[in-house]
């Protein structure tokens, strides 16, 4: 999540967020700190202007006319002088040669004691001072406004950005297989350019699939009918070496086209497989029978209670694949097949394969020795129905034979 764009984003606006948040609250300081300091001039400069007058003349009605133009009122109430001095808290207290002042508050008001030098003492109440308010109206909107704007500016970028969203979702259903996908976007950014080239290349694989399954079926159906045609006309030989020979070639055209149209539902069709539980024993003795091969060439070492949820049809495929291959490449023309949990082995005894095993599993791909019967599909057949499975197949060579193994098998016992 953490290297998700939206969380970045997310985390550079919150970060952006704070910071304002920060510059408000030094804002609100500093304005606090400069309202503090133009009142405190103000006291003392009313203060010096008090010891001065108190040195030289007494409290009289010129003297309050003249606190009266700095908004300040002289307090003669003793009760009210006792409570401010006593429950008062002092903000600063100053001291010079002619005299003192201190700075009293109490009662959400503002109160001046100036005692001079001579022992005279009054106490002044300032009418024009008004409480520190917290909330000032022009830092609010300003800092308001900026968070405003940041808030915006984060949704609308999270909306430009939302359509990421639905091409991830298009580009996962497309990675299943899934065609049928619409990631047209008219939006005129660079992620519409992005989806809409992406929405023109489905579509363009879309028309080569479409190509590719109508060329295969055609294909499939035009050899069909001379195959049938063939083995009809090869019954109709008298019995021989050359009817059975022909019947023989035309079976295995056959086998071999219903290779071709189980491998084209999986690679072109893309189509489900039929998948139920079968035993081992059934799915083998199925290949076998598809293979045409002697029984005495096949030497078999399984759990005869092991079973597998498979497409039989296809599964049987697989299988026979690999007792033709190990028969036609083997030394002394056996295949050894071991069933077991951990997977389905098989062996054949010969020279080790030249290429690695991801060489051979590549349609029409063969080693330097070269066999006219082969047609370099059957590995790749093998491997595409174990994909489908969500099986694999792995290679090893020990002790003079090739083994192939069928991994993930997920027996049922």
């Amino acid at each position: 999540m953490k290297k998700s764009i939206f969380y970045n984003i997310t985390f550079i606006f919150l970060v952006a967020a704070m910071a304002v948040g920060v510059a408000y609250l030094y804002m609100l300081k500093y304005d606090k700190q400069k309202y503090t300091q133009e009142l405190n001039q103000r006291y003392s400069i009313v203060a010096k202007a008090t010891l001065l007058r108190l040195l030289t003349e007494p409290v009289n009605e010129k003297f309050k006319k003249e606190l009266a133009v700095y908004n300040m009122k002289l307090i003669k109430d003793t009760d009210l002088i006792k409570k401010v001095l006593q429950n008062g808290e002092i903000l600063q207290k100053l001291k010079a040669k002619i005299g003192s002042s201190a700075i009293y508050y109490y009662d959400k008001s503002n109160f001046l004691l100036i005692e001079s030098a001579n022992n005279k003492a009054i106490l002044l109440y300032d009418k024009a001072f008004k409480p520190y308010r917290t909330q000032i109206l022009y830092i609010k909107l300003i800092f308001g406004s900026i968070f405003i704007v940041l808030f915006i500016a984060y949704l609308w970028t999270i909306s430009r950005l939302g359509p990421i969203k639905k091409l991830k979702h298009e580009i996962d259903k497309f990675a299943k297989g899934d065609l049928e996908i619409d990631c047209k976007m008219d939006r005129g950014d660079e992620i519409s350019e992005v989806a809409n080239a992406f929405n023109n290349a489905v579509n363009e694989i879309k028309k080569l699939n479409n190509s590719r399954k109508l060329f295969l079926r055609n294909i499939m159906h035009e050899l069909k009918t001379p195959i049938t045609k063939g083995m009809l006309s090869a019954e109709m030989l008298p019995p021989g070496k050359q009817k059975q020979r022909l019947t023989s070639v035309f079976q295995r055209l056959e086998s071999l086209l219903n290779e071709f149209i189980a491998i084209e539902q999986i690679t072109v069709d893309g189509s489900y497989l039929n998948k139920r539980v079968y035993r081992i024993i059934d799915i083998i003795d199925e290949a076998i029978d598809l293979s045409m091969a002697e029984r005495k060439n096949i030497e078999l070492t399984l759990q005869e209670d092991m079973q597998l949820k498979v497409d039989f049809k296809l599964f049987s495929i697989a299988i026979k694949n690999m007792i033709d291959n190990g028969i036609k490449y083997s030394v002394d023309n056996k295949v050894l097949i071991y069933a077991e949990e951990d997977g389905i082995d098989f062996l054949s005894k010969g020279k080790r394969l030249e290429h690695d095993l991801d060489y051979y599993i590549e349609p029409f791909t063969q080693g330097s020795n070269r066999n006219s019967k082969s047609f370099g599909l059957g590995l790749y057949i093998v491997d595409s129905i174990l994909k489908a499975h969500k099986m694999k197949l792995a290679y090893e060579y020990k002790n003079g034979y090739n083994i192939f193994k069928f991994i993930n098998i997920m027996p049922i016992i």
